[in-house]
This record gives C-alpha cells, structure tokens and sequence, in this order.
C-alpha cells in the first residue's frame, strides 16, 4: 500500500513537531530533571557552554543529549560537546544524569567530590 504524498507529508511533520515540542528538561521538587524524571546535575569543572566531562567522566555523568537540530528554549541552551555530540545546558551549564542514581527521584550524585551539584531552576 501506498502512501499519497500529503499524508506522508502530514505524517513527517506531525512527527517533528512532537520531537520539537517535548521537553528535555523540567523542575520536579525544586530541582531540574530530565523527561524520565532522573536528576540532572551541573559540574563544578565546566564553563559557560563547554563541557569538561569527557570519557569516563561522561561514562560515570552521561551527558543530557541534545537531537540534531535542537534549538535554545528560554535558559537551556545547547552545546557542542569535544566529540561533536549536543548537550542541554542550563544558561551554558552542560547538564548531566549520574549513572548511580537507579530511579527517578534519587540524588546520589549531589555533592560528590564537592565539584557535582543537583541542578535548580
């Protein structure tokens, strides 16, 4: 069966539209999570839009990755990691997840080595 070209069209479209409008990032309780409702954090390393987490930093806090494409909204920015990759910034603060915390909720990432930080709106 074939598709009419308009509704192919249609369908494309309703898709990216979707992917456009989903937030990658939300407050929860006082704190930024991502749309799993996992805590997102900042690091103390970082500067404004470049992102020091690298190899296994980025193993141990996996980068809030940003689609192809995806465009500034309000203060998330996006940012272009060392690999090429995008990553969700909050006002050029990359943002991460920690690979510890095991369900939407957890923080065990707050504080650790006094250079990781629960991020807040």
């Amino acid at each position: 069966m074939r598709i009419p070209f308009a509704a192919a069209l249609l369908i494309g479209s309703s898709a990216l539209c979707a992917s456009a409008l989903a937030q990658p990032v939300k407050t929860q309780d006082g704190i930024l999570v991502d749309s799993a409702g996992m805590t997102l954090y900042t690091f103390d390393k970082d500067s404004a839009g470049k992102s020091a987490c690298n190899d296994q930093c980025a193993q141990n806090w996996p980068p809030l990755a940003a689609d192809a494409g995806a465009k500034p909204r309000g203060d998330f920015t996006v940012i272009t990691r060392d690999d090429g990759s995008q990553q969700w910034a909050l006002r050029g603060k990359p943002l991460y997840r920690f690979v510890k915390d095991a369900k939407p909720g957890d923080k065990t990432g707050d504080k650790v080595r006094d250079i990781w930080h629960v991020a807040k709106p």
